[in-house]
């Protein structure tokens, strides 16, 4: 069988994990070990932190929506309970900036959906 080298390949891996680790502090820049086990808790803290700040911006829209519904004498699960049973589908992105930036849109929003429970 012939035997392989894998000089080649190794020192491409080595390389390329090391030029990841630009920028890390102390030896995690330059020892490939180092590097190595720094990039993967980077990788597991980036992957986490993706979803975490998915989670923290619906909050921060949640409590813009609540904050223009207490100023509507509403509350905020009462608000989002009408735009469903209107079927009224607008996410809580737009919801939050609307509030903000376009109160009297919002105000329409709100008015269109107590109405509309006021008749029944």
């Amino acid at each position: 069988m012939v035997r392989v080298k894998r000089s080649v390949a190794s020192k491409k891996k080595r390389k390329k994990a090391l030029k990841e680790a630009k920028g890390f502090k102390w030896g995690r820049k330059s020892k490939y070990k180092l590097a190595k086990d720094a990039l993967r808790h980077a990788w597991e803290y980036s992957f986490r932190d993706r979803k975490n700040k998915k989670r923290t911006f619906r909050r921060l829209w949640q409590s813009q929506i609540n904050s223009a519904c207490k100023q509507r004498d509403l509350r905020y699960s009462q608000f989002i309970n009408l735009l469903k049973k209107k079927d009224i589908q607008l996410d809580r992105k737009i919801l939050s900036t609307l509030a903000k930036e376009e109160p009297e849109i919002f105000d329409k929003i709100t008015e269109e959906i107590l109405e509309k429970e006021e008749v029944k």
